[in-house]
């Protein structure tokens, strides 16, 4: 399975969001979808767990957490591979 789509599956079964997860492409804004801050917590969380990674603070920020673009950019940039098994 690639980041990405690991990302989604994470989203898709940790953030309620008001659309429909399957419309929302990979650089949709998510709050735009509905995300919260009590949401982004959570999918933090659930990011950290599923890849044994820690968001180092200067990644603790809304524009980090903004679209699966931006979540899969900030999981590279602490060494998460592209493809992950």
């Amino acid at each position: 399975m690639g980041l990405v789509e690991r990302i989604r599956t994470i989203l898709s079964g940790s953030v309620g969001l008001q659309r429909d997860f399957s419309t929302i492409a990979d650089g949709d804004d998510l709050y735009d979808a509905g995300m919260t801050s009590h949401s982004t917590v959570t999918l933090m969380v659930a990011l950290e767990e599923a890849f044994g990674v820690e968001f180092p603070d200067h990644l603790l920020h809304r524009s980090t957490f903004k679209s699966v673009d931006s979540i899969a950019g900030a999981l590279k940039e602490i060494g998460v591979q592209k493809l992950v098994v």
